[in-house]
């Protein structure tokens, strides 16, 4: 769930008279279109997650589900920036779902996102029989016990596996598609081959994909990829999306895909 990326974003702090002031921020995206509540020693979003968001096409109304919410960036940005998006937004944590419920509050999205706590590896019998016209995952990225282990439960949970891998999200994207529905992830470059045989064996056929790179000249840190329930095989592969052409400098392209 993070690459490491900076965000940016605007940054500014809660009210001052909110029982919270010392201890979260208000991440502003998109321009100042989207606002996120955030722990300031928690687990917080970087670009990934708006990458993610840009990389969902949309038309007309869709009923989207969002596996590993977190705060809730990914579906409060699809829903602020598509008029027709319904998002029910997943998360294991229930002080994160009580954050992402305030942010849905503060954007004023209250009619067209829900954030219900739960764990994609046991759906309850509600959720398990919805269908979705689209799934958005933005799933731990290291095995467990890879790296150094963080401390912070927020922060271990959503950057480790260790309460569902990746086969446990595509498992339960495709559970909750309808036929030809999409799921769409965001994932490591690296981790490409483990993320298309999954989708694959879970009946959700790459379809579409893109490579992310922090530079022209580096290799790719990211891959996007769509995967669609019941197609037959055709993927394509778009341009590769470069973040930065200097040192904290957004491309062109990334400055238009962040102020919509």
């Amino acid at each position: 769930m993070e690459s490491g990326y900076l965000v940016g974003g605007d940054l500014s702090i809660l009210d001052d008279k909110h029982p919270s002031a010392k201890l979260e921020t208000v991440d502003r995206v998109f321009d100042g279109r989207v606002a996120v509540v955030q722990r300031r020693g928690g687990y917080r979003f970087s670009l990934d997650s708006l990458l993610l968001a840009c990389f969902v096409a949309v038309q007309g109304n869709l009923r989207i589900v969002d596996l590993g919410a977190g705060n809730g960036v990914v579906g409060l940005s699809l829903a602020v920036l598509h008029d027709g998006v319904e998002v029910v937004g997943v998360e294991l944590q229930e002080t994160m779902v009580e954050r992402a419920r305030r942010g849905v509050k503060l954007n004023g999205l209250g009619q067209r996102v829900q954030m219900v706590p739960a764990d994609v590896r046991a759906l309850d019998k509600e959720l398990a029989s919805r269908r979705f016209d689209v799934a958005v995952c933005n799933p731990p990225y290291r095995p467990p016990r890879s790296g150094r282990v963080n401390p912070d439960t927020e922060r271990l949970l959503a950057r480790h596996e260790a309460e569902g891998g990746l086969a446990d999200f595509v498992r339960a994207g495709a559970s909750l598609l309808r036929h030809r529905g999409r799921m769409c992830l965001v994932y490591p470059a690296e981790r490409a081959v483990e993320l298309f045989s999954l989708l694959r064996r879970h009946g959700l056929e790459p379809r579409r994909a893109r490579f992310v790179h922090s530079f022209a000249d580096a290799p790719a840190t990211l891959v996007l990829v769509e995967g669609v329930k019941g197609a037959r095989t055709g993927l394509k592969v778009a341009p590769p999306l470069v973040v930065y052409r200097g040192e904290n400098e957004y491309t062109d392209e990334m400055t238009g895909l962040l102020k919509p």
